[in-house]
């Protein structure tokens, strides 16, 4: 080990950052503010790096949160056998946290979560869905459309079809007509997606059942699926829009809290109802971990129907570590504060 003090680094995307590049670009500020929302975890932590300071040094570590475009400058000069770089945001189009990691290993820095290729792949939906098939994940089949022009079109479908951007962040479909029964409906959906966003749409066959997540902190380096906190999500909607989104987080959320619009969804353990189920979604993680080489943190959005038939949706190299359901589960998981698991983290990979 060095004989510099161990040092985490957390490097995260401001949202105001992001805000501002998009209407450099020409992007209409109501579509600035909907696309930059996506970057609220670094707005509902940023409030927390006391907190996670104090739980560093408890265990031997400094921290140091950093913006993305000080990254390059702050990571020069630290000794990459001390220093361990957590990037909290990701993407590689609207947003540039795939940077990170990608400076990291340049840098010859030890790092947390997956390796920067994840990170490009978990931000284009078609592509990933793409990779997750070919490992025989039960992934839906997508079609991709382009402002109201197929690139590849979608399978048939009895139950229609469900359409979102392609690299716009989430599994959200962006409006509440994002379940379609009909394609030209579909391509409808993209030219608006298109004006709106510039981006594409995945157009893949609606599954039924109810939303889970599946999140993952390796606490420890030697842990595996069995820490995984498998639960449904129950928000009493099918799916989340872009409306529901900016109630939930950053300050659209504080926002809605102080109008009284937030309403947490309720989180259910899928093992306490549905344990075959639970089963297979660890059966599908390991399968993830293994073969894609998803590791340390990350999350995994699913359907379940009530047959116990698992449909993978995507996984996220960076979770929503703020988010509601991220702090229950390292709070049942770990019996720890966000800070502390994320401190812990950080000790038991650099110490290891």
């Amino acid at each position: 080990m060095s004989s510099h003090k161990p040092k985490l680094i957390l490097v995260y995307e401001p949202e105001k950052a992001c805000f501002d590049r998009l209407i450099a670009d020409g992007y209409a500020p109501q579509r600035a503010t909907e696309i930059s929302s996506y970057l609220a975890q670094s707005t509902d932590l940023a409030p927390e790096f006391g907190a996670l300071a104090d739980a560093c040094a408890a265990r031997g570590l400094s921290f140091a949160p950093v913006a993305l475009d000080d990254a390059a400058g702050a990571l020069d000069g630290e000794d990459p056998q001390s220093t361990l770089v957590w990037t909290l945001s990701d993407g590689i189009a609207y947003f540039r946290g795939g940077v990170s990691p990608a400076l990291a290993r340049l840098g010859g820095f030890k790092t947390i979560g997956a390796d920067d290729s994840l990170f490009a792949l978990c931000q284009d939906k078609f592509r990933s869905g793409a990779v997750l098939g070919a490992l025989g994940l039960p992934v839906p089949q997508a079609g991709l459309a382009r402002n109201g022009n197929w690139l590849v079109e979608p399978p048939a479908s009895a139950a229609g079809w469900f359409v979102k951007p392609n690299r716009l962040g989430a599994k959200i479909g962006i409006w509440p007509d994002s379940r379609v029964t009909d394609l030209g409906h579909a391509l409808e959906l993209s030219r608006r997606v298109f004006s709106a966003y510039r981006d594409d749409v995945v157009v893949q066959p609606y599954v039924s059942g109810r939303n889970v997540r599946a999140s993952f902190l390796g606490l420890t380096p030697q842990v595996g699926v069995e820490a995984l906190g498998i639960a449904f999500v129950e928000s009493g909607a099918d799916f989340q829009t872009m409306a529901d989104s900016l109630a939930l987080y950053g300050d659209t959320g504080e926002a809605a809290k102080a109008a009284g619009h937030y309403a947490e969804p309720e989180l259910a353990p899928v093992a306490d109802s549905q344990p075959v189920a639970d089963a297979r979604i660890r059966a599908i993680a390991k399968r993830l971990m293994d073969g894609l080489g998803l590791r340390d943190v990350f999350s995994v959005d699913l359907r379940v129907e009530a047959d116990d038939t698992v449909h993978l949706i995507e996984f996220e190299v960076c979770p929503g570590l703020p988010c509601f359901d991220f702090r229950a589960y390292c709070r049942q998981q770990w019996g720890l504060s966000l800070a502390d698991a994320m401190a812990e983290t950080a000790a038991n990979s650099l110490f290891r």
